[in-house]
């Protein structure tokens, strides 16, 4: 394998939308903790095969585990939780596997948060102390509005005066009481006719295999959705479906196309043999999460397989720079965060593979672990920075 940066991640997006792919690598030359949200295969090309961390107990991942992959989201139960919500890349691998990805991310993102060094390594440590103490207890619970605390409290108390309408007014423009989504290149690009009849005829005919209420389900406009950033170039498109009925209880929808997960090139674990890639994201997601999302789904065409789910009005991320200067708010954040990891992995423990509980409160008393985490992750830190400035060259 060459060691040129460039020639690994061009090699690893090919065969993507190239007006998106300019876009993705534009937002991963803005600063390095994008360049590293935006590259995860590359953390995994470079994992060492003979790494301690490899013998933790198996576990279901996330697999691209960092700062900006926890938000809020409603459940199909219609209450708002905060937890873990990108599983595109997610399997079965050693539980240190998202722990290492997630205080690499702390100490690369260190700039995004306003820390120092010292700080970053601070936040870090709260992060570990915290997640070994709640798989030490070996109990799965869920951040909820009255259980959180800090800013993630201060994020699910401002998602209450959230409503429908305003979310699809700051998305879509009405027309004689219809309304349509509104294209301004930044979150929704225009599609093609081809590809926006091709949408409406896949969901239609998924909608008639397998729902109950097609008139919910009726698309009334389809184009592409630009979002995230490591899976930027893929299909992915915003529909507006009918909902509970126009103009203001339309639903807004995100169709993402799934590809294998970047880990699987290095995985030595047995994985499932899943039907289709947005069926492993689906499921691995609903037995890592205490509530799945509401309206999340598989939608199959051919070959190809693609992640359908509601975008909500409560569905948002901490703002990491919300802490105002007083280091206490990060340090709960980083509570809530490795708590949230730590009850993920234990919910799916025992499940096709994955360490039981047992198992993972053995692990969680160990203590040697987790200095070959701050360790490899200060290490990779210093080889993100390299690889972000031979990117920016």
């Amino acid at each position: 394998m060459t060691n040129n940066i460039i020639d690994r991640i061009h090699r690893f997006n090919q065969g993507r939308n190239p007006k998106l792919l300019e876009l993705k690598y534009k937002a991963m030359r803005s600063d390095v903790f994008s360049f590293y949200r935006g590259t995860c295969h590359l953390f995994y090309e470079d994992f060492p095969k003979n790494s301690p961390l490899n013998a933790a107990p198996p576990v279901w991942i996330c697999g691209d585990l960092h700062l900006e992959n926890f938000g809020s989201y409603k459940g199909d139960n219609r209450l708002v939780y905060f937890d873990l919500n990108d599983f595109d890349e997610a399997c079965l691998a050693p539980c240190t596997w998202d722990v290492v990805r997630f205080i690499t991310s702390v100490i690369v993102g260190s700039h995004a948060l306003g820390v120092n060094e010292s700080e970053a390594l601070h936040l870090s440590n709260y992060f570990l102390d915290t997640y070994s103490n709640a798989l030490a207890k070996g109990t799965a619970r869920s951040v909820e509005k009255e259980t959180a605390s800090g800013l993630v409290k201060d994020l699910l108390r401002s998602l209450k005066d959230r409503s429908r309408q305003e979310f699809l007014d700051q998305h879509t423009k009405e027309k004689k009481g219809k309304r349509y989504l509104t294209i301004d290149n930044k979150h929704i690009m225009e599609a093609t006719e081809a590809e926006q009849q091709e949408i409406r005829e896949l969901i239609s005919n998924w909608c008639k295999s397998t729902q109950k209420d097609a008139d919910f389900y009726q698309v009334l406009d389809v184009q592409q959705r630009i979002a995230g950033t490591g899976s930027l170039g893929l299909e992915r498109y915003a529909v507006l479906v009918e909902g509970k009925g126009s103009p203001d209880s339309n639903y807004f929808l995100d169709l993402k196309l799934t590809q294998s997960s970047s880990l699987q090139p290095y995985l030595t674990l047995s994985q499932l043999d899943w039907s289709s890639q947005s069926e492993r994201v689906v499921a691995i997601q609903q037995r890592m999460q205490g509530t799945p999302p509401a309206l999340l789904g598989v939608i199959l065409d051919g070959n190809k397989s693609y992640v359908l789910r509601e975008l909500q009005p409560v569905q948002d991320r901490v703002s990491l720079q919300a802490w105002d200067g007083k280091l206490g708010r990060l340090e709960k954040l980083m509570q809530t965060m490795g708590k949230v990891t730590a009850w993920d992995q234990l919910r799916s423990s025992g499940r096709q593979g994955s360490a039981i509980a047992d198992d993972l409160i053995k692990f969680a008393h160990l203590s040697n672990w987790r200095n070959h985490i701050l360790e490899y992750a200060i290490s990779y830190s210093k080889q993100v920075e390299l690889d972000y400035q031979e990117f920016c060259q």
